[in-house]
């Protein structure tokens, strides 16, 4: 289920629930590694998670044995109760990400002219990680309480909702419904 040195990895981007709810589609693109028919993947995110069959892989329109990084893919998964799963999950390799509520980044504010304003101590942000967009607070780090549009600073944030996390990984974030500014996880706090 691994592509050279990189774990399977799927942010789900919708969901379709078949025969009765008994039978599960869940739509994405694949972000990195391979998944093939039969593998074990994991439900990673939003306070659950859960082991579940690769039955089927439907890649343009028709069914496929396995999948790679790029493909934008169906995976029919069974034993999934409805409502256990929802947009901005990840499927991922067994073990290879975990969920986090807390955690240190590096963040980027736009400029002025391009809808950015300050971002002070324990202000309320939305924060975009692949298709999951969950709210958090953010805290400068060091004697700063405030970052001002265009520099570059570090940040503790900490989300309402557990999300799938991994250090490196990029996000972005909105401000009073505007676009605000991106960032990197730097380190996993909790």
């Amino acid at each position: 289920m691994e592509a050279p040195g990189k774990p399977f990895l799927m942010h789900i981007g919708d969901i379709f629930w078949q025969n009765q709810g008994r039978v599960v589609m869940l739509i994405g693109l694949i972000e990195r590694g391979r998944v093939h028919k039969g593998d074990a993947v994991e439900i990673v995110g939003f306070g659950g998670t859960a082991l579940v069959g690769v039955e089927e892989i439907e890649a343009f329109r028709q069914y496929v044995d396995k999948a790679s990084a790029g493909m934008s893919v169906g995976l029919l998964i069974r034993g999934t109760a409805v409502g256990e799963v929802e947009r901005g999950q990840v499927l991922a390799a067994p073990g290879s990400i975990s969920a986090h509520t807390s955690f240190a980044a590096d963040v980027t504010l736009l400029s002025e002219e391009r809808g950015a304003a300050e971002m002070r101590t324990g202000e309320r942000l939305r924060f975009h990680f692949g298709t999951a967009a969950v709210a958090g607070d953010v805290t400068p780090t060091g004697e700063l309480d405030v970052l001002h549009p265009l520099p570059r600073g570090d940040v503790t944030i900490t989300l309402e909702r557990p999300v799938a996390l991994e250090e490196g990984q990029s996000f972005a974030f909105r401000h009073r419904g505007r676009a605000a500014g991106s960032g990197h996880v730097m380190r996993l706090l909790n």
